[in-house]
């Protein structure tokens, strides 16, 4: 009886702990869904006022009234869906060469390639920046999609799921008379769903809510991502923060329904990969 009432107790600490974390990182998604129903004058009064006196569904049409926004919808998809598509498949074929092939300096390449997981993205922009100017990639979705092309995460992530594959499928293949490629083809990607729906979630994610490096390259109102264009609610001095923050509403709406349809693979991906948090 003892030993069950601690366990209950501790239990009780734990989930209240769990709750009153979980409340914190939420209040600001709510903050930011009552923000895009007020005017500009309640967003800005002090103290907060949680519930708006007055329920501005039309931020909503006025955002996509005021700039672009279904042009900038347009742009991240497809910069976001290519960037994941054709990373998971350079990353795959990568990880498969690091998990199966046996060729000379392999594990020193492959730690020197994860040593670039400890660079920072700003120590690398301005060469990538140089490297787009010289092709001439400047102001196209060229400079948006492949310098992401390549991630040591996405190898080293599914490297590892490749090695939780047993070796025993592959040599059942060769004997079969499989050639490499038709083995990864037919057996390895099958079987590597989970790992590329999760290494999928991550990159579409990343590129989805990318400024910095579009704001470098990009100029043209015409390729803009979602991200950036919502900058153009921030002026020199006044930021209209209610359309600001309905504008940032629809654009975290995809993620969020993207993340709540593969949450199965997600977790099933980390698990078998071996990926801590």
């Amino acid at each position: 009886m003892k030993r069950s009432t601690l366990q209950r107790v501790t239990d009780l600490i734990t989930y209240t702990i769990l709750i009153a974390f979980s409340g914190i990182m939420v209040l600001p998604f709510i903050w930011m869904v009552s923000s895009s129903l007020k005017n500009l004058e309640e967003v800005s009064e002090i103290p907060i006022r949680w519930i708006p006196e007055t329920f501005r569904f039309s931020n909503y049409v006025e955002v996509f009234q005021s700039i672009p926004m279904g042009r900038f919808i347009l742009n991240s998809f497809f910069v976001a869906i290519s960037v994941t598509v054709l990373a998971i498949i350079v990353s795959s074929l990568a990880a498969y060469a690091f998990a199966r092939l046996n060729f000379k300096g392999k594990s020193t390449l492959f730690l020197c390639f994860l040593t670039t997981m400890m660079i920072p993205q700003q120590v690398t922009m301005i060469p990538n920046f140089l490297i787009m100017k010289e092709f001439g990639w400047l102001n196209t979705y060229n400079a948006l999609i492949f310098p992401h092309l390549f991630t040591a995460f996405g190898v080293f992530m599914l490297r590892q799921f490749f090695l939780s594959i047993p070796v025993e499928l592959e040599e059942a293949a060769r004997i079969d008379g499989c050639s490499r490629f038709r083995i990864y083809w037919n057996i390895m990607i099958p079987l590597a769903k989970p790992a590329f729906v999760t290494l999928g979630v991550f990159l579409f994610l990343g590129e989805w809510n990318s400024f910095l490096w579009p704001l470098i390259v990009i100029d043209s109102v015409n390729l803009q991502p979602i991200q950036v264009g919502l900058r153009t609610f921030q002026g020199e001095f006044t930021t209209h923060w209610h359309l600001m923050m309905a504008g940032a509403l629809i654009a975290e709406l995809p993620v969020l329904l993207f993340y709540v349809f593969c949450q199965r693979y997600i977790i099933e991906g980390i698990a078998t990969s071996g990926i801590k948090g």
